[in-house]
């Protein structure tokens, strides 16, 4: 992958990371996971995840990717944390080294998510836990003004024509009990709107949507929404809501 898809690619995670903070401290606490813990982030991209989390928690983090040029910016960003390429599917790892595996916008993505959740266990200890930290359901998505309601469909349609799983947030308590863990808990990460906008968030959501939209709609029609859409929060009117599931599950102890 070019330099320069990985950097944008990177701001991409950034910005994601920062709608899922919340969870991830609120997880960490409440699940007691400390310092003291080895973890391993599946489908860790551009390390922006994993990095966080070393730096937050001290922890020893390993970030596993397919993609090996992911892991080589991961690396070069992030020297505090171990980066490898690998599979999910087939991890080449240990069973048993990891406190904690995490992943992170990954699931959906995936041919076999409950092949995934099984070799996480599979490396993770007994008593370990297992956190699947944003999968989001776009089957639920809300628009307001409702012109925009097309934009979520057509997202829906793009995501498919991608290979993805647009409605795997709602599925996730079910795949955390098909691989048999206990303690198993789901939820959704909260919506809050404010009058203020952030452009360079507002810019970056439009640049994936634009590409995600490409093949679906001219030119001209995307843009007609990106203006009725930034008039909305100019306005203060705009209203998006993608639920966003969240689980945490502990590997059964022998």
């Amino acid at each position: 992958m070019q330099q320069e898809t990985l950097e944008r690619l990177h701001s991409r995670y950034l910005v994601q990371a920062t709608w899922t903070a919340s969870i991830r401290e609120q997880l960490f606490d409440s699940l007691q996971i400390q310092g003291k813990h080895k973890l391993l982030e599946v489908g860790s991209g551009t390390g922006v995840v994993s990095a966080e989390i070393s730096k937050r928690y001290s922890f020893p983090s390993v970030g596993i990717d397919i993609d090996r040029s992911a892991v080589t910016f991961a690396q070069m960003n992030d020297a505090a944390s171990l980066y490898l390429a690998g599979d999910g599917n087939n991890l080449p790892l240990q069973p048993a080294a990891f406190d904690v595996a995490v992943c992170h916008f990954l699931l959906l993505w995936v041919e076999d998510p409950e092949k995934i959740l099984d070799e996480m266990v599979r490396v993770t200890k007994p008593g370990g836990w297992i956190l699947a930290l944003a999968e989001p359901d776009y089957g639920g998505r809300i628009d307001y003004p409702r012109e925009l309601e097309t934009i979520g469909q057509m997202q829906i349609q793009a995501l498919l024509d991608q290979g993805a799983n647009p409605y795997l947030g709602r599925t996730l308590r079910a795949l955390f009990h098909s691989v048999q863990l206990n303690g198993i808990r789901t939820g959704l990460l909260g919506g809050e709107w404010q009058d203020s906008i952030d452009e360079d968030q507002l810019e970056s959501e439009w640049e994936t949507l634009a590409q995600d939209l490409s093949d679906l709609l001219p030119a001209d029609e995307i843009e007609r929404f990106r203006q009725i859409d930034h008039e909305a929060w100019e306005m203060g009117t705009r209203v998006l809501f993608v639920p966003t599931f969240y689980a945490a599950g502990r590997v059964p102890l022998i």
